[in-house]
């Protein structure tokens, strides 16, 4: 933004002298031409430490902004006319609403993608899409093509009609299940609840939320969970499998 007022600034001032002060700027992309236009059109670009902060103070007769130079190592002094802020991009209160559709958010309070480019606008929970400044900061083009990209996916998923499930998912024992609740608790996806059963609370699994992650599986206290394809007859069965291989047990593998 401060690049792009920087140079609309430059048409309508051609002779005005331009001073972009900045701690980070980044013009990816095609923008990187926008950031060449401005230096070769005389916009000063002067970099900032975050411990030594530009200082503005009124002065009599006009304004005095004082900035160390970290290039170069001094303090320059500078009487502006117009001094323009490049207001910050944060996120709005996303935590509710991630906890309520189950999805994840990056450090900075921003969603994060289920894959950044494998599965650009998907998140691990099936059936939300992510586009636009919920994902991070954007131009308006970025954020267009994503929607359409959204929307795609969207679409695609409801043209199928129906909605495939994974295979390993959990399935869960209620011979052992005691019902303690402990796997509903840690799940992160929501997909393990506790119910009224003729022999009591068991937990049962909710295939189509299911994710496979495993956390249940492992926490639970009575080993009455279990990932299917993935039981332990299942793994112990390719361990010993595998130390039949050539080169392979007593030996160590090759």
């Amino acid at each position: 933004m401060a690049v792009k007022n920087a140079l609309k600034h430059r048409e309508i001032a051609p002779l005005a002298e331009i001073t972009v002060l900045y701690r980070d700027i980044r013009t990816y992309g095609f923008m990187e031409h926008s950031y060449k236009a401005a230096r070769e059109k005389g916009v000063r670009f002067v970099p900032y430490g975050a411990e030594a902060k530009p200082h503005l103070v009124a002065r009599e007769g006009g304004l005095e902004l004082t900035v160390r130079d970290i290039l170069v190592g001094q303090e320059a002094t500078l009487a502006p006319e117009l001094v323009v802020l490049s207001s910050a991009v944060v996120p709005y209160e996303n935590v509710p609403l991630a906890k309520m559709l189950k999805v994840p958010l990056t450090a900075d309070g921003f969603f994060l993608e289920a894959h950044m480019k494998l599965r650009p606008v998907d998140f691990a929970t099936d059936g939300v899409f992510l586009a636009g400044m919920a994902h991070f900061p954007k131009t308006i083009g970025e954020t267009i093509a994503q929607a359409g990209a959204a929307v795609a996916r969207a679409t695609a998923v409801i043209a199928k009609g129906v909605i495939g499930i994974l295979p390993t998912i959990s399935q869960v024992d209620r011979d052992r299940c005691v019902g303690c609740g402990l796997c509903e608790s840690l799940c992160p996806f929501s997909a393990i609840r506790v119910v009224e059963t003729d022999k009591g609370k068991k937990s049962e699994t909710i295939a189509a939320s299911c994710k496979g992650c495993g956390i249940c599986s492992a926490s639970c206290p009575q080993n009455a969970v279990t990932i299917r394809h993935f039981t332990d007859e299942e793994l112990c069965a390719q361990i010993e499998a595998l130390q039949d291989l050539p080169g392979v047990g007593a030996g160590g593998a090759q």
